[in-house]
């Protein structure tokens, strides 16, 4: 498959001033930016800055970033899945994943979220892909945002319908271990039969094992 990356810009207005939503950066790019010191959901930040660098080297690889200057204060990640996860075990070529999204605590207000998103999926070649998402609790800023894990819940399904994603029933042990946990997916308009079935197969693995 060719993974095309067409680059999207808009600008928007904060308490913090002006930042750019942006993507995907290619990682040239990306080395010229420091990671603000509030993004810390999956590791430090400067471990997290050299994670996303490897991610916009692969050729699927796709950073969308929130930047003040030279400040990321935001991204959101799409890539393969994860080697380890039940969803990487068909290799599909067109199912990508949503790995990760985390804006900082300073700039979260006036839906800048769902901004990152919209320039996500701006590129029509987004319709080419099946783009899945695993939400954990234990990845949620409980804490900070002062949400239990229900009202997160909601808050994360709002925030992803809002470029098309929609749950979808599992059986991974993941997914299922907590009720809060879900599994969304955005299946773009040209997503042919054949990766839903292949798809379906990855969500209801003890279906067929009979």
């Amino acid at each position: 498959m060719n993974h095309l990356k067409n680059y999207h810009c808009i600008e928007m207005e904060t308490k913090q001033g002006k930042v750019l939503i942006e993507g995907p950066v290619p990682p040239n790019r990306l080395v010229q930016y420091t990671l603000h010191e509030d993004l810390t959901s999956f590791r430090p930040p400067k471990q997290q800055k050299k994670a996303l660098v490897e991610i916009a080297e692969l050729e699927e690889g796709r950073i969308i970033i929130i930047r003040n200057g030279d400040l990321i204060v935001g991204y959101v990640t799409y890539l393969y899945p994860d080697p380890l996860e039940r969803w990487s075990e068909d290799k599909i070529d067109n199912m990508i994943e949503l790995g990760g999204i985390e804006v900082a605590p300073l700039y979260r207000a006036k839906g800048i979220g769902k901004k990152l998103l919209e320039v996500s999926f701006m590129g029509d070649e987004m319709e080419d892909y099946l783009v899945i998402t695993t939400e954990y609790y234990w990845h949620w800023d409980l804490k900070g945002t002062g949400l239990n894990v229900w009202e997160y819940r909601k808050m994360m399904e709002r925030l992803m319908s809002s470029v098309g994603f929609e749950p979808f029933a599992t059986d991974d042990p993941e997914i299922t271990c907590h009720p809060a946990n879900c599994l969304m997916a955005r299946i773009g308009k040209r997503v042919n039969e054949d990766t839903l079935e292949r798809f379906d197969r990855l969500r209801f693995k003890k279906r067929y094992m009979y």
